[in-house]
């Protein structure tokens, strides 16, 4: 596992192509976006879906380059990501200044934070490790964990007056 989070951050560092994108502006490169009062929603091809909060700050990349997104670098408020689950795998990832949160299938969320990275899994299971490596955890549905620069990665289940707090942020 600590290969597969060093290979995204090396992947970051190469990247070929990125999508600058701030809350509130029209999409591209593959998406379509429509805004509601609380946070701003892109459809994206291969029927990835993310909703950003009003005045998240996060890039949209293609970092294989064949001009679909398949990773967000979020470096403050938080997203809720939705990829379809499709044979072969569909790699998506979460990047932010703490951790990097991998999938092939699901809906999760991430909040970051200027010293923190919080990731809560709504369906499917997430990998989350730190951006510099080391050892990392899986969540599942209804699963949590904060992200800090030392300290151990505690899975926790989510109490749900969090869960609430985070998901209204995002329109949920």
């Amino acid at each position: 596992m600590k290969a597969v989070f060093q290979a995204g951050c090396v992947l970051l560092a190469c990247a070929l192509t990125s999508i600058e994108i701030a809350a509130a502006q029209p999409a591209n490169k593959g998406c379509s976006s429509e805004n509601s009062i609380v946070a701003q929603t892109l459809h994206c091809e291969g029927g990835v879906t993310i909703i950003a909060e009003n005045g998240a700050r996060y890039t949209l990349r293609d970092r294989n380059g064949k001009g679909r997104v398949d990773a967000v670098e979020l470096t403050g408020g938080a997203v809720l990501v939705e990829v379809p689950k499709k044979p072969g795998g569909n790699k998506f990832e979460v990047i932010t200044p703490q951790a990097i949160a991998a999938v092939r299938g699901t809906k999760w969320a991430v909040d970051a934070a200027e010293n923190k990275t919080s990731v809560f899994v709504v369906d499917g299971r997430v990998a989350v490790g730190r951006r510099a490596g080391g050892h990392g955890v899986t969540l599942g549905a209804g699963e949590g964990v904060d992200v800090e620069d030392a300290g151990p990665l505690t899975v926790k289940r989510w109490p749900s007056p969090r869960v609430s707090a985070l998901m209204a942020r995002l329109g949920q």
